[in-house]
């Protein structure tokens, strides 16, 4: 139990420090703060995911040379945003981000220029930050780290039922702005839609400008 809650508490480490990196490279271009994350609170799993498969496959794997750990970290990061990507364009029925510009990329999912960073952010994961928090984390109590991953665990379940309710909403914006028969009944719709939650669908195309120009497209026929 005591290992299961120490990957836990891992994923939501990574999970932290990669939506602080999305804000920070986020903010050094656009100079604004903005949440570049799915869910309410300040994480983004699919990094938290990243590196807790990372951790477990190497963890398993009795070769350490780091050439062979930073194709590995690129494979696995790779296919996960290259999934993820597909399950929600399935979903949404629109791409939340395209690579289609950028130098070698794989039908817009991934690319070059964001493999090679998760390799190098494996390497730093597996040789320095792992060996910092597990260490961390093994000297916790069995109660505090029981306590601990329990509280955090569930204030992410509220957010995770929160944040579904304002996707099912924006899922139905993003269906609506690719309808092609705008008709005034539609257009109502998204206008109701757009009012009720106006922030958090702000928020969500703020951090998905991919998705925005698709429903601002249709916004602006629509003349709000």
């Amino acid at each position: 139990m005591k290992q299961i809650e120490m990957l836990f508490l891992l994923f939501m480490i990574y999970s932290f420090l990669g939506w602080m990196m999305e804000v920070v490279c986020c903010f050094s271009i656009s100079k604004k703060i903005i949440n570049r994350g799915f869910l309410i609170g300040p994480y983004c799993p699919i990094y938290g995911f990243g590196a807790l498969f990372i951790t477990l496959f190497l963890d398993l794997i009795p070769s350490k040379n780091p050439i062979f750990i930073f194709i590995t970290c690129i494979l696995i990061c790779s296919f996960l945003e290259y999934s993820t990507s597909y399950i929600l364009e399935k979903i949404f029925h629109a791409r939340w981000w395209d690579y289609s510009d950028k130098k070698f990329n794989l039908n817009g999912r991934i690319c070059l220029e964001t493999m090679v960073p998760f390799g190098i952010l494996g390497l730093l994961i597996y040789y320095i930050t792992n060996p910092i928090f597990k260490d961390i984390l093994g000297k916790l109590s069995a109660n505090v780290l029981s306590f601990t991953s329990s509280t955090i665990l569930f204030i992410v379940i509220i957010d995770i039922l929160l944040s579904l309710q304002v996707l099912i909403h924006f899922r139905s914006l993003v269906h609506l702005s690719g309808n092609k028969d705008h008709t005034e009944e539609v257009r109502a719709l998204v206008r109701n839609q757009i009012q009720k939650h106006r922030r958090v669908h702000k928020r969500f195309l703020l951090a998905f400008p991919n998705i925005s120009k698709k429903i601002n497209s249709f916004i602006k026929k629509i003349k709000l």
